[in-house]
């Protein structure tokens, strides 16, 4: 969470590339995880992890995203550079993908939506076998030299840096 001038919280995120950025003004709503078949295609992902902003003021600060029409009353935003998916909007309000802000740590799921198609082995993920960026160094030591090329997670006057 960035500070704001006044009293409400303010937060702040964007896709990978950094050409898409925004900003939530306001009491965010549940984050939620949701497991339905479009969540799942939408994020390329087992679940979706996604955070309310009904409420909120949300401000597209940098770009804006493109939408794909993902049913009859869902419309889904994401990067039109990168592909980052960004919103699920709804005739009830707007969620944004909660890995999708700065400080997505911020935003523990509160409920689990669509459990009826959770996929069967999502429950056991925190017992598999686990392994630190460190350790992946050692396996696949190209790693080592890779430059990354996402934006940094705060807010930035020009993406990419000029060289």
């Amino acid at each position: 969470m960035a500070a704001g001038t006044g009293k409400e919280p303010v937060y702040t995120g964007g896709c990978q590339c950094g050409a898409v950025r925004f900003r939530v003004t306001g009491t965010v709503g549940d984050a939620s995880v949701c497991h339905c078949r479009m969540c799942q295609k939408a994020f390329g992902a087992y679940y979706a992890p996604l955070v309310s902003v009904r409420g909120a003021r949300l401000e597209w600060t940098r770009g804006q995203p493109r939408r794909f029409a993902s049913s009859n009353v869902v419309r889904r935003g994401f990067c039109p550079d990168c592909g980052t998916p960004l919103t699920y909007e709804a005739p009830d309000g707007v969620a944004l993908a909660a890995g999708a802000f700065d400080d997505p740590a911020a935003f523990p799921p509160s409920i689990q939506y669509s459990v009826d198609t959770r996929l069967p082995f999502v429950d056991g993920l925190a017992g598999l076998p686990a392994r630190t960026t460190d350790d992946d160094l050692e396996v696949s030591p190209f790693l080592d030299g890779m430059v990354s090329r996402q934006h940094p997670d705060h807010d930035t006057a020009d993406w990419p840096p000029q060289a």
